[in-house]
């Protein structure tokens, strides 16, 4: 059988695996190319460091070369959360993604919320490290924006204008402390307020000033998400107050939505987004007459692209060049697994550790515990980022679960600071929380029938709770929770003292001295020690630390 090229089986997937929107959009204001050559923006977002899933930056590439080869001028961004997920990012602290994002030649980006992770000054550094610009019209220090809110392209003749939109819940899902003074205030922030409107107003300025600039479009690169507990920063809340976008990219949610939304004058503007992991290549094809789509490039497959279709790129060598130099230490056999411990149900799909009570949850928070000695212990199930299988288990498995390098963390509390925890941690369900709560030492019920009558600031931060609680009887141990005892609590620093997902209540107790070990330690050190090596069968299943409660009693 005569050898197939990878270029032209590539071309093939082009015309086999887009999947585009329901109609063009002609822009009433379009400008005609002048060469006569299609636009292409393709744009990835929420990649995650996932080098090895999806199209992987190989596939980006063939499909980029592919689309100028067949004559389309093309520009390649990123809408945020590249620069963490896996180890190789996790072990570089974000560099090693920069590295391979500098070599695939990314022409922009925008900030998602985990660009943040390594701290501000890691971040400032990773920047610095991009041959690429980083844009956002909301992220500013005292009021200052930190980049340029947008970026003009001229392509053909046609004048491309990109604004950079972050969401704000980027104060709460990311570590507020990274964005404060010494002395506990915001100095950074994403124009945030109660309703929206400064976020809308940000954006309005720059579209606006990219227009007077000369811009024929303009393109919103939003990391802003499309879930309704994400609101009034949604992609639709954003564009429906505004006018003289053309096309929003967006990212955050995960999803891989193409719709329509009526901006605020009513014109129709396409929301694009392209999900996770590279699972999808997002495009924008802007013809030489002026019409507009949007679509997908999917791999819908388990196994990544390259390894299925054998796709040549100057980014397979980049690629396994970095992965070698982490692979000893990554491949270290720390224990094994009798079970398998899962974040999702493989029944939905859905992020169960977000919402329910899970054995890997349960598995985790108890690491925390038992390493710490503490009376109970809390791990966010969003900070619980992939399954555990069973077989053996790798320090590149544990790096899986545990990616964000956070340090073990030991605190007072009062049974008042405990319970209103519990309250911030159950108050979107049934919806997901990444602040949802795993516990150890601690059962406790949710009277789901209940409204959360939780208070937040403007940033997500709680405040108070205003009304019943939906969380009762509590229980450390055998014994109820009393509110004005204190207790040990366990977790990381990113929750109890930077006020991650919005905890504020731990962040000015005392801590305990001398827990200085991070995550990834105290995973290895309860498997290790504590389970002589042996994840075994009371993993198997939650084991009733939550119960649900969905009717008042009598």
């Amino acid at each position: 059988m005569k050898k197939i090229t990878a270029q032209l089986l590539a071309l093939c997937l082009l015309l086999s695996f887009a999947v585009s929107s329901a109609a063009d959009i002609a822009s009433a204001d379009a400008a005609l190319s002048e060469d006569g050559r299609d636009i292409v923006i393709l744009f990835t977002s929420d990649a995650h460091s996932g080098i090895d899933s999806g199209w992987t930056y190989s596939g980006v590439d063939v499909i980029r070369s592919q689309l100028i080869a067949k004559g389309n001028h093309v520009i390649l961004v990123d809408n945020g959360d590249a620069v963490q997920g896996e180890p190789l990012a996790a072990l570089t602290a974000g560099g090693a993604i920069i590295q391979l994002m500098n070599t695939l030649g990314y022409d922009v980006a925008t900030i998602g919320n985990h660009e943040f992770d390594y701290g501000m000054e890691r971040f400032m550094e990773l920047v610095e490290m991009a041959d690429f610009p980083y844009i956002s019209c909301n992220f500013n220090k005292s009021g200052e924006l930190v980049f340029e809110p947008y970026i003009i392209k001229e392509i053909g003749g046609t004048r491309i204008a990109f604004v950079g939109i972050t969401t704000p819940w980027t104060l709460r899902s990311s570590t507020p402390a990274y964005f404060m003074d010494k002395d506990g205030n915001f100095i950074y922030g994403f124009m945030q307020s109660s309703d929206g409107k400064d976020l809308y107003a940000a954006v309005q300025k720059a579209v606006d000033e990219a227009r007077s600039e000369g811009a024929d479009y303009v393109v919103a690169m939003a990391h802003l998400g499309n879930l309704a507990d994400l609101k009034p920063y949604t992609a639709s809340d954003v564009i429906e107050n505004t006018t003289g976008i053309d096309v929003f990219l967006d990212g955050h949610s995960h999803d891989l939505e193409q719709v329509i939304i009526k901006n605020k004058a009513g014109k129709e503007v396409f929301r694009s987004a392209c999900g996770t992991k590279l699972e999808a290549i997002g495009y924008v094809r802007i013809t030489k007459e002026g019409k507009i789509s949007t679509g997908l490039y999917r791999w819908a497959n388990h196994e990544n692209a390259v390894e299925v279709l054998g796709l040549e790129s100057i980014m397979n060598e980049a690629i396994e060049k970095a992965k070698q130099e982490l692979s000893a230490s990554l491949a270290e056999v720390v224990g094994t697994s009798k079970v398998d411990l899962l974040t999702e149900d493989p029944a939905t799909g859905m992020r169960i550790v977000r919402s329910a009570e899970t054995a890997i949850g349960n598995f985790c928070a108890d690491a925390y515990r038992y390493v710490s000695g503490a009376d109970l212990a809390f791990v966010n199930g969003g900070g619980i980022r992939d399954s555990l299988r069973k077989g053996e288990i790798t320090r590149e498995d544990i790096l899986k679960i545990h990616p964000f390098g956070n340090m073990l963390s030991v605190c007072e509390a009062t049974g008042q600071e405990i319970l209103d925890a519990l309250e911030f941690s159950v108050r979107a369900w049934p919806k997901e929380f990444g602040g949802w709560l795993c516990p150890s030492g601690i059962s406790y019920e949710v009277h789901t029938y209940i409204d959360s009558s939780v208070e937040t600031d403007e940033a997500g931060l709680f405040v108070g709770v205003g009304g019943e609680y939906r969380v009762k009887n509590v229980y450390i141990g055998d014994e109820p929770l009393d509110l004005n005892k204190t207790y040990t609590v366990a977790s990381h620093n990113y929750m109890l003292q930077n006020m991650g997902d919005g905890y504020t209540m731990f962040a000015d107790n005392v801590f305990m001295p001398n827990t200085a070990i991070s995550d990834i330690q105290v995973l290895i050190k309860y498997i290790t020690e504590g389970l002589g090596g042996v994840i075994g069968p009371e993993y198997a299943e939650p084991q009733g630390r939550i119960t649900f409660v969905t009717e008042r009693a009598d």
